[in-house]
């Protein structure tokens, strides 16, 4: 016996549920974002650099922000395995980056550089620099803490706009 769907909450739910599956299921090629905390253990830095190297090595386009930390061990990653596939977005110019990350952002071959928002505070130019990520990939992984507001909120932002997340959390 089946049962139908009754209310548009009901239905909206199955309607995720499978673009979420479809996504998953996709044989092709994925633009997928690697975002998270500056803050890493460094046992997991290793991990996230694997991960965004064997999701390069599928024929996958990633995308990440250029911080310290989570982004720089997927970018390492990328860069291994087919430095086109990977685009690297900044919230500021390259030239408000740390000297560390300057460095490792000029082998990046597609870099982002939003000048625009080097007068904003890095919080604010980051939080606009996800949401411009997560318009253009179709699923996101992200590394967090539970305190670590701005990449909640993007992760938020990015279910609200039915793309396909995967939160980790170091805590």
């Amino acid at each position: 016996m089946s049962q139908s769907l009754n209310t548009p909450t009901e239905s909206l739910k199955v309607d995720d549920f499978l673009q979420e599956l479809a996504t998953i299921q996709q044989s092709g090629s994925k633009r997928i974002a690697i975002l998270g905390s500056r803050h890493v253990p460094i046992t997991h830095l290793r991990l996230i650099e694997l991960m965004s190297y064997a999701l390069v090595l599928g024929g996958n386009r990633l995308l990440t922000s250029g911080a310290t930390g989570t982004n720089s061990a997927a970018i390492r990653g990328a860069m291994k395995a087919d430095p086109n596939l990977l685009t690297v977005i900044l919230p500021q110019s390259l030239a408000r980056q740390p000297r560390e990350s300057r460095e490792q952002l000029d082998l990046v071959m597609h870099l982002v550089e939003n000048a625009a928002h080097d007068r904003l505070e890095l919080a604010e130019a980051s939080a606009l620099c996800n949401q411009e990520i997560i318009s253009r990939c179709q699923q996101l992984i992200c590394f967090a803490f539970h305190d670590s507001h701005t990449l909640l909120k993007t992760c938020k932002d990015a279910e609200e706009q039915r793309k396909v997340v995967t939160l980790f959390y170091f805590d």
